[in-house]
């Protein structure tokens, strides 16, 4: 009997062990690769399994693409397997992909993922041909086959899927028939991401795939890729993009590869654990190592230790050393230094409009900048986002008037401001050109933390690649000492502990800036106000994305129940009543002078009387709330604690008593309207 369990037990391991094989799409055991004199991973293992989301992290530098063409076979491994299922696909989006040349439209380039349904139309196409001439019973059967087989190869939906496809990374209906090579290099990217998108590999590798895409677009393939069927792996600097779209985090650090079960916000607070975890196992090995060391030093020489001091040579030698964990935490240490105070109001735009030609930017737009204000323009591509930093700079021409404000300095980065460094200078002489007054040692730190690490800050600029330059661009425009900022796009070509450092200056910042981006992180940490261009306006929101995100959730909601269009007819009748002051109009008096209309004059009166104070009150109360705003926004407030917070309380205070008194003035107006109709 017990025979009998053993065997039954050993052929359940069996299955158990080749359904485990069986689902394995990928595996790296123990891999080292070399590439030329440089180690990127030693004995690194990671298996990958259908239906994951894993986010590949790494500062920039450790190799995350390499290991994405190890995965695909592009280079092979000097040591360790590489294990592939026989039937497995992949797909690998990069950005070398736009050097794609082809004289297609592009929804033409996106059926290109119909690889078997293409060549099955040909045939198809062919054979009708043939049969219009004269008919085979024969052909007529292989034509009915073809025609099944392309149904079972998506042929009939595949114009379908590519046009949705590409219309939800932001193309319009007009741009299918548009050439591939008509487009900028962002767009082709779109276009060759949606063609791997419509491939459906069983893995799907995506190398920085929100580079180029505006915010519409990234949540739209957000939502893409929640359902896809296949497995997903990510390289992204993009943390809300990583947040939302993994449930694993690997992880390139020291030449090996960490593996945690979570989001990137799980995996920042586990990886704090395990750096803490790692840094005391360092130091208790290096004291223990110091211990062994000064008894082997000590007694070598005495004769009746020395085979003691010796076996412990050799202990240490096979000993495995713990690595001391690496910081990519590292704080920002430097402090901006304002050349002059501004004035209150830094731009003031008054009925500006700008347009290209058919395309309307603004139309008679009105807004405010104000000192302090830390403001991000959002939306999609083509709004005009960078036109609206470039109004505001003074350097693009526009109908109406953009008034700068007193004692304003502005410096302005964008990707254009690279043709202003100078090729000839290495970069440590082109920021001390820039006036900072920062010393080498401060402007080497600041370096470090846009990815210049030792003698690189001696490169020339000539020798820079696109993405150094602009980080080099970016690091002349936080250090110099304007009082106004303008970023367009500042988080491209940074990782993320450059973003974070990034989101450390502008928090030092004192002065005002107005910034473009597309990464949400960034903008949630360094922003106060959000603006959104819409139909040739600027419409501003006073709070930070997430606050926004959730005030559209809840506009959103409430246009689907049907309530905020009712709010807002009430909203514009007590608008026209507060500034019209139009005059009120009786009701028409019945012939006779009954009981029952004494009674109803005399409530509308009552009602009457109390909607007049109420309307008083709060007026009062909504002019003191401007008033207390005003204060808040005031850099001056934040410098005494006392006076922010009792402003800050005041503020509080009168807020909800006008939310509390709201619903009673909206319910004496309405039955003030049932008087008088």
């Amino acid at each position: 009997m017990a025979n009998v369990y053993k065997k039954t037990f050993i052929l359940r391991l069996n299955r158990s062990f080749l359904h485990f094989y069986t689902i394995m799409l990928l595996s790296l055991n123990n891999v080292t690769f070399e590439f030329g004199a440089r180690k990127i991973l030693d004995e690194a293992s990671w298996h990958i399994y259908p239906n994951e989301r894993i986010g590949l992290i790494g500062p920039n530098g450790t190799g995350k693409s390499t290991l994405l063409k190890i995965l695909i076979g592009e280079y092979s491994v000097s040591e360790g397997q590489v294990n592939r299922s026989k039937t497995l696909t992949i797909g690998y989006f990069h950005q070398d992909l736009q050097s794609l040349e082809t004289d297609e439209s592009i929804l033409e380039v996106a059926k290109g993922a119909y690889e078997k349904a293409l060549q099955i139309e040909k045939e198809i196409k062919k054979l009708e041909i043939e049969l219009e001439n004269s008919e085979d019973e024969k052909k007529l059967h292989k034509l009915a086959d073809l025609h099944h087989d392309f149904d079972l190869a998506g042929g009939y939906e595949m114009e379908y899927k590519a046009a949705e496809v590409l219309e939800g990374l932001g193309f319009k209906t007009a741009d299918l028939s548009r050439g591939f090579t008509t487009f900028s290099g962002g767009w082709r990217m779109r276009v060759i991401l949606a063609k791997m998108i419509l491939q459906n590999p069983d893995i799907l590798l995506l190398d920085e795939p929100t580079n180029h895409l505006d915010l519409p677009s990234i949540e739209w393939i957000e939502r893409y890729l929640m359902n896809y069927p296949g497995s997903v792996i990510i390289v992204s600097h993009d943390r809300y993009f990583l947040d939302r779209m993994v449930t694993k985090i690997v992880e390139i650090s020291q030449q090996k590869l960490n593996h945690y079960t979570g989001d990137y916000s799980y995996y920042e607070q586990e990886k704090e654990i395990r750096t803490e975890f790692q840094q005391r196992e360092y130091e208790n090995q290096q004291e223990f190592i110091g211990q062994q060391e000064r008894f082997i030093e000590r007694f070598k020489a005495k004769a009746s230790k020395a085979k003691q001091a010796q076996s412990l040579v050799k202990k240490l030698d096979r000993l495995e050393k713990i690595e001391a964990p690496i910081s990519e935490t590292a704080k920002i240490n430097f402090r901006f230094i304002a050349g002059i105070q501004p004035g209150r109001i830094v731009t003031t735009f008054k009925n500006v409009s700008k347009s290209y030609g058919d395309i309307h930017i603004l139309k008679n737009a009105n807004i405010e900048i104000n000192r302090g204000d830390k403001i991000a323009i959002i939306g999609a591509n083509g709004k005009g986002k960078s036109t609206l930093l470039r109004l505001i700079s003074g350097t693009e021409k526009c109908g109406g008037e953009v008034v700068p404000g007193h004692n304003i300095d502005i410096s302005f980065y964008a990707q254009h401001q690279l043709e202003a460094l100078n090729v000839n200078d290495d970069i440590m002489d082109e920021l001390k050109h820039c006036g900072s007054g920062k010393s080498e040692q401060e402007l080497r730190e600041l370096m470090g933390c846009f990815l210049f690490k030792g003698d690189d800050v001696f490169k020339k600029i000539r020798v820079l690649s696109g993405g150094e330059k602009a980080r080099v661009a970016l690091a002349k425009t936080i250090i110099s000492k304007a009082n106004y900022l303008l970023l367009d796009e500042p988080t491209n070509h940074l990782d993320i502990t450059s973003v974070n450092m990034l989101i450390q200056a502008l928090n030092n910042f004192d002065g005002t800036y107005v910034l473009v981006s597309h990464d949400r992180y960034f903008i949630q940490n360094v922003a106060n106000k959000i603006w959104e261009i819409e139909d040739g306006q600027i419409n501003e929101f006073e709070g930070t994305y997430e606050e926004l995100e959730e005030f559209k959730k809840r506009k959103a909601q409430q246009i689907k129940e049907g309530k905020i269009e009712v709010a807002a007819k009430k909203e514009v009748v007590i608008e026209e009543k507060k500034v019209e002051k139009a005059p009120v109009v009786e009701a028409p008096k019945p012939a006779n002078n009954t009981s029952e209309y004494k009674e109803k004059q005399k409530e509308e009166k009552r009602i009457r009387s109390k909607f007049t104070k109420l309307e008083e009150e709060l007026a009062t109360l909504n002019t003191e709330k401007q008033r207390l705003e005003a204060l808040l926004a005031a850099p001056d407030t934040y410098l005494n604690k006392n006076l922010f917070q009792a402003t800050e309380s005041q503020y509080n205070s009168i807020a909800l008593k006008i939310e509390y008194l709201q619903p009673e003035y909206e319910t004496l107006f309405e039955q003030l309207l049932q008087f008088e109709s």
